[in-house]
């Protein structure tokens, strides 16, 4: 178990390794080889231009103004500086209401830690019952500052229960007004945008097959029956999957074309000629560029052979349409109702914007989709309990002490003072990390699988899944395979009788392998995030191999998003640490407190310099961090109540049981008062927005603005398919 020293060598390590990232970061951000990848959010807006433009050689590569390396932390500021405002409009609503996820994470623990330490430090220490069990338990000087320091029976458990119910009320308060403030903040947002596609348009899923009737003609009959007044048009899906590998070959030729087409232009004196063999080693020798103008044309033709084939066969039309309506009023009766007796068949929703469109699940029958979802549940229910082996593993170095009991002839090389302390007060959290680095995509994969059709639905459901497992494996299998290394010893050795209060004693004691995380995770770890290392080395690599035009540049730069499905649940799992271990461990709370502060002042940078959105959700994700926040206070809450238990604190413990029901209601209130706003659009608010439009613009043609906004994209991808076009664009009849 990790003493305060292991803590305090943690903490030195983490610290210069966040100190050694943000000072690379600010010295790498001035070089002007580098400006793309620190700043690429401006180059995308084309609000920047590149520096090395204008300079000499020497001036393309470094930057040689003294004076800004004097300046090279003004970053910090100047992440401070754009407002909440500047950011929606600059970023989006998403990245608004990521960024209060962590000013909510301030406003809550700041004034629960002050509190904690002045008043739960003095109760826990003063009691040192841990005096009597140091024979029988593995501690550290660390824990004589939890709940588990209390002796038994002792009538300071009722401030125990006393903070824990202030810190209830006041989590509950701030989570009431932020998501008040954030639904505000939506329907704010909803109500500025101009005109949108998908705020005239529903997604239409399990259309009907009608014999002697294509897919087309029943969505155009079934809607021009049941919506007379509104329906507008609508877009067949098709399953173009086979095609779309055909035009992503045709882009990496033409991107050949063009490389070999300018390089020709600098150099006129000289053809490019390439290799026709494997990878341009041997064969014939040909001029490049007649030879990808000639691989393009033959290409062509195979595409549009297949091309007409997809469009020709009633096998490759889904049973899916996007339907669009004339007004925003009639979108959103359709998507909000039931259109059919049967609930199985008409299955309508909010079409997702175009650029969040998941084209490949679009062709996933409507009948799977129960099958793989229930099959995904299964496989992730087995990975939770198959990832407890590595998570053991990584127990076993945060426990040494334990181990050496059971194990005597490890002891000459853990004693070791240096490699005792790195072993237990850094490579656990190290460990942990590592193990969980591959995970998310794993489970993005799997989310997949199950058939969502938006990538923003994908990136929540990825969430959901690793929210789950950090709770279950990071969080509980820390605590129940941690204390069971710890206290190897006393299990084997006490009566039966004797092992629920050697557990509820234990428990607390987890906050410093938790700690140790929290340094490795949140503090280096947020640091790697702005130092941004392996997108500026492939940058590098791709600037001398592979850029051939300014369009790879551009795809080189790979500004990335804010990271959802992985971002998110790590910030739910601090929420749970600091909630859990307010009033068992308090000394926990301000390493959660530095961890939000820097992760803030970064992210803030990020969004603002570096990310671009592949979506626009309109903050559509906040219920699952109010709810998951919910969560993290009934697990605290039961937990203080088994610990109480094992405490033998008759007297205190009943208080507690009425707190778990009230924070349940409180749940169901704010699931009622503001989970509308991020699930159902107004009725009045569309009518509003569509008479105002109307006024605005009398004589506006909405079928044209519509007609081919969710058209596949490789239907789009080339202005010379224009004619074939015509017979893949919406029904206008």
């Amino acid at each position: 178990m990790a003493t305060l020293q292991d803590i305090a060598v943690s903490g030195f390590i983490n610290i210069l390794t966040a100190f050694a990232f943000l000072l690379a970061f600010a010295l790498l951000r001035l070089q002007p080889v580098n400006d793309r990848v620190y700043f690429p959010k401006w180059y995308l807006d084309r609000a920047r231009t590149s520096p090395r433009r204008s300079a000499n050689f020497v001036g393309k590569l470094v930057n040689l103004n003294p004076w800004t390396y004097l300046t090279f932390l003004n970053w910090m500021p100047q992440a401070m500086k754009m407002s909440e405002d500047e950011i929606v409009r600059h970023a989006g609503l998403d990245s608004a209401a990521f960024l209060r996820i962590y000013t909510l994470g301030l406003k809550i623990f700041v004034p629960i830690t002050i509190i904690a330490l002045l008043i739960l430090i003095p109760v826990n220490v003063s009691n040192g019952t841990l005096s009597f069990l140091k024979r029988d338990l593995v501690m550290s000087n660390i824990d004589k500052l939890s709940i588990s320091n209390v002796r038994p029976r002792s009538v300071r458990f009722f401030v125990h229960v006393g903070l824990e119910y202030l810190f209830t009320i006041w989590t509950c308060l701030m989570l009431y007004k932020e998501y008040d403030n954030v639904a505000s903040m939506r329907l704010r947002f909803l109500a500025s945008q101009g005109r949108r596609v998908e705020q005239f348009t529903v997604v239409v899923r399990n259309v009907p097959r009608v014999p002697r009737q294509s897919i087309s003609d029943t969505v155009g009959h079934f809607f021009r029956t049941n919506h007379p007044e509104h329906y507008l048009c609508h877009q067949g899906v098709y399953n173009a999957n086979k095609f779309a590998k055909l035009v992503r070959k045709r882009d990496s030729l033409q991107n050949w074309l063009d490389y070999n087409q300018l390089k020709f232009e600098r150099h006129l004196e000289k053809r490019p000629t390439k290799k026709k063999g494997f990878c341009g080693l041997w064969g014939e020798q040909v001029d490049s560029v007649d030879y990808y103008k000639q691989q393009i044309k033959d290409l062509e033709k195979r595409m549009a052979i297949v091309r007409q084939k997809v469009i020709k066969d009633p096998k490759s039309i889904l049973p899916v349409a996007f339907v669009s309506f004339n007004s925003r009023w009639g979108a959103a009766v359709c998507a909000q109702t039931q259109q059919s007796k049967n609930p199985t068949l008409w299955l309508t929703n909010w079409a997702p914007e175009p650029r969040d469109v998941y084209w490949k699940n679009l062709a996933i029958p409507f009948f799977s989709l129960s099958i793989r979802r229930l099959v995904i549940s299964l496989v992730v229910f087995a990975l939770v309990f198959c990832y407890m082996i590595p998570i053991a593993f990584v127990q076993s170095l945060a426990n040494l002490e334990g181990l050496e009991k059971v194990a005597p002839f490890l002891r000459p090389v853990i004693e070791l003072k240096f490699i005792k302390s790195f072993l237990q007060g850094f490579l656990p959290g190290l460990a942990l990390k590592i193990f969980l680095f591959l995970l998310p995509k794993v489970l993005m994969l799997m989310s997949k699988i199950e058939g969502h059709i938006s990538l923003s639905m994908l990136e929540r459901r990825t969430a959901s899944k690793y929210y789950f497992f950090m709770l279950v494996n990071v969080f509980l299998g820390s605590i129940v395979t941690g204390t069971a290394f710890e206290q190897l010893r006393a299990f084997l050795h006490q009566a039966p009788a004797q092992i629920p209060r050697t557990i509820g004693v234990s428990i607390p004691m987890k906050a410093t392998f938790f700690i140790t995380y929290i340094m490795v995770d949140g503090w280096a770890g947020i640091a790697g995030e702005i130092l941004r290392l392996k997108p500026l080395i492939i940058f590098h690599l791709k600037n001398m191999f592979l850029v051939k035009t300014e369009r790879d540049r551009e795809k080189a730069m790979h500004p990335g998003s804010v990271d959802f499905p992985e971002t998110l649940p790590s910030l739910q799992l601090y929420f749970l640490l600091g909630i859990v271990y307010a009033v068992v461990t308090p000394i926990l709370l301000p390493f959660i407190l530095v961890f939000f502060a820097f992760a803030y002042l970064v992210y803030r940078h990020q969004i603002i310099n570096v990310y671009n959105q592949r979506y626009e959700s309109a903050a559509a994700f906040w219920p699952h961090v109010h709810s998951r926040i919910i969560a993290g206070l009934l697990i605290s809450q039961l937990l203080l109540l088994g610990l109480l238990s094992t405490k033998k604190a008759a007297h205190s413990t009943p208080l507690l049981v009425i707190l778990p029901i009230l924070t349940l209601s409180f749940h169901k209130y704010c699931k009622h008062r503001f989970e509308p706003a991020f699930r159902k659009y107004p009725l009045e608010e569309a009518m509003a927005k569509d008479l105002a439009e109307r006024e605005a613009e009398p004589d506006l043609n909405l079928k044209a603005y519509l007609a081919d906004a969710y058209l596949h994209p490789i239907f789009q991808s080339s202005e010379a398919e224009e004619e074939e076009l015509l017979e893949v664009k919406v029904d206008r009849r």
